[in-house]
């Protein structure tokens, strides 16, 4: 079956205007989507809370270690990608996460935003200790300036 696509295109002005609006629309969605998710979750084997930017395979070897030892370590090209991590620690029940909302390279530094979530007061929650993290893949920054500013 052949259809012809001038058909549903009135003039080819107007495919010109609908295309020339598609892309940026497309560059623009691209640019605006957040940090890409390694991994999310309620158990890690890290205890204490922490923040942690990972620039090479051998940090990320130890901190895949201390993390979650018995699983397989995700494959990251370092030449192409930073790892951001956030670790809320040992919390006392189910109902807490966390996770890296942006992070934004500008003059010289990094700035990573993550949120915290907890169980409302009164809230009915899974009785077992839990240890929140949440593990992003971003563009690779050159950035030795971080800071990490907890939102909402």
């Amino acid at each position: 079956m052949n259809i012809d696509l001038r058909a549903l295109v009135p003039s080819r002005r107007f495919g010109v205007f609908v295309f020339s609006w598609l892309i940026p629309m497309t560059v623009m969605a691209a640019q605006s989507q957040g940090p890409r998710t390694i991994e999310k979750g309620e158990q890690s084997n890290v205890e204490d809370p922490r923040q942690v930017v990972v620039r090479s395979e051998a940090e990320w070897t130890r901190l895949w270690q201390e993390h979650a030892p018995d699983r397989q370590r995700p494959t990251i090209d370092f030449s192409t990608e930073t790892v951001i991590g956030v670790f809320m620690g040992n919390r006392p029940n189910a109902g807490f996460s966390t996770a890296v909302v942006s992070a934004t390279e500008g003059g010289g530094a990094l700035i990573v935003r993550y949120a915290e979530t907890m169980p409302r007061p009164g809230a009915i929650t899974a009785q077992v200790i839990t240890f929140p993290y949440h593990l992003v893949a971003i563009p690779k920054v050159t950035a030795t300036n971080v800071r990490f500013e907890k939102v909402g």
